[in-house]
């Protein structure tokens, strides 16, 4: 019999909306992940008493679980203390470094882990990959997807906005990463997945041609939903193919470089203006600066306190972070000379 589907692991259910942190019980029974509330709460040290005190009333089951997250040792430790007692699930609430500890504590111990994500500045929130310190190297980590992702607006409306422009720039960099997939695909045979490339598309797309701003929760759901997309793309792929290319390249080498630079979100955005650039798509070209420049994102060296040499440095650089990947970076082969003189250019085209 021939395959005519195929299987695809999602979360079970996804919320974005206000107030549904206070109604995280409900989800957990109706979705049957948890009926009685028997599970262990993960939050970081920022917000941690006030989300306590937000699903005490439909969670009075759980334990909570307060880390300083990001690390592996974190994880691990966290881990340590799951095998304690019989969970149903982990549930990670908070940002991006608190979420990335849970799901690799739940999945080394098998526990379905659901994502409450209180701001939007990565698409962390959904997808099959922790990025943790250890040694002081930041690696990535396959780990299992969320079984389910929750969004609450009421948080992320409070955030600080740069952590929410920060994931403009994370959605919107997908659209170069599927570029430089399809690049690699014409040039030397890499196998595409076209359901994960719609799915990185798709919502990267809603979110470009967006009209809102910051303060509009439409804006803020579609924002939510590319971000989710993006990591349900992960999933379905593999590998994180559809939404990281020589624009996360870029990231990881000012990462080296120049650490603390810009969020990962400021980075990978400018990066996809840079490598969309060298494609020469000069449609798509616009499409992203005007995105960026009308929610206040970096999109050239000075706006990120680099001079364009120490930019021009990093692109350089950037191949050597992901040796087995093939992007607009491989393909072009630019020397350093090279690298300078087109940044040069760039600068030029985005501010001329």
């Amino acid at each position: 019999m021939p395959l005519l589907a195929r299987t695809v692991n999602t979360p079970l259910a996804i919320e974005v909306r206000r107030g549904a942190l206070a109604e995280l019980g409900r989800l957990l029974a109706d979705q049957r992940i948890s009926s009685g509330g028997e599970v262990a709460v993960v939050v970081g040290h920022g917000q941690g008493e006030r989300i306590a005190e937000l699903i005490k009333p439909n969670l009075g089951n759980a334990d909570i679980f307060t880390v300083a997250g990001g690390t592996l040792a974190a994880a691990n430790e966290l881990g340590s203390k799951l095998r304690r007692r019989s969970y149903d699930a982990v549930v990670g609430i908070g940002g991006g470094k608190t979420l990335d500890t849970a799901k690799y504590a739940a999945s080394a111990y098998g526990l379905p882990m659901v994502s409450v994500a209180t701001n939007l500045a990565h698409d962390g929130i959904a997808s099959p990959v922790s990025s943790l310190d250890h040694d002081g190297v930041r690696r990535s980590y396959g780990v299992h997807i969320p079984i389910a992702v929750v969004v609450d607006l009421d948080f992320v409306e409070h955030g600080p906005d740069r952590q929410t422009r920060s994931g403009i720039g994370d959605a919107i960099s997908n659209l170069n990463a599927v570029a430089d997939w399809e690049l690699a695909h014409a040039t030397r045979g890499e196998p595409l997945d076209g359901l994960a490339i719609t799915l990185a598309r798709t919502g990267a797309e809603a979110l470009i041609n967006h009209p809102g701003t910051l303060g509009d929760d439409d804006f803020l759901t579609v924002l939510a939903e590319a971000l989710i997309l993006g990591g349900i793309a992960m999933a379905v792929s593999g590998s994180s193919r559809p939404a990281s290319g020589g624009c996360h390249e870029i990231s990881h080498a000012l990462d080296l470089l120049y650490p603390d630079t810009g969020t990962h979100g400021e980075q990978v955005g400018m990066g996809a203006l840079f490598c969309t650039y060298l494609r020469g798509d000069e449609h798509r070209f616009r499409q992203i600066s005007d995105c960026l420049k009308r929610h206040g994102l970096p999109r050239v060296p000075a706006d990120l306190g680099l001079t364009d040499e120490q930019f021009a440095e990093a692109v350089s650089y950037a191949p050597a972070t992901r040796p087995d990947r093939y992007t607009i970076l491989e393909h072009l082969a630019l020397s350093p000379e090279q690298v300078r003189a087109r940044v040069k250019e760039y600068v030029n085209a985005v501010c001329g």
